[in-house]
């Protein structure tokens, strides 16, 4: 083998290892790495919601992009954690009445004589103007 072929190949082999770091720099994301990063936010959605103490039907109503199959073995991995450990679920202190709301509106039909769910916005009557707070705390 001669001297030349001998530098081609180990610098042919060193472009390829480094073609992850190569298109990462580039911006190009890998179908592979985007899944495994989908599982894992999934994963950790269905954790926290069982740690919060959801239902695993209301954490799919509130992570509507998360992958489902994901969030369930989220939620399902971190029921088990908890069983083995005897940890208590953590109310949410925060986001408890925008989860309420969120969920009145899903189930909601949009009736006009309906009262909005507690912590929503009230609807807008149609052809009512809108006043923003900044507004408000002008006139004020």
């Amino acid at each position: 083998m001669s001297r030349h072929t001998l530098i081609a190949i180990v610098f042919a082999g060193a472009l390829l290892a480094g073609c992850d770091m190569v298109t990462g720099a580039m911006g190009i994301e890998l179908p592979e790495k985007v899944a495994a990063v989908r599982e894992a936010e999934g994963k950790a959605v269905g954790g926290a919601c069982r740690h919060a103490g959801r239902a695993i039907e209301d954490c799919y109503t509130m992570n509507k992009k998360a992958e489902k199959a994901a969030v369930f073995a989220g939620w399902r991995d971190m029921n088990d954690y908890m069983r083995e450990n005897k940890i208590e679920p953590v109310t949410p202190q925060m986001g408890s009445k925008i989860a309420t709301a969120e969920a009145g509106a899903a189930v909601a039909t949009g009736g006009a004589d309906e009262a909005p769910a507690e912590g929503a916005p009230a609807k807008a009557k149609p052809g009512a103007k809108s006043v923003s707070r900044k507004a408000k705390a002008l006139d004020s």
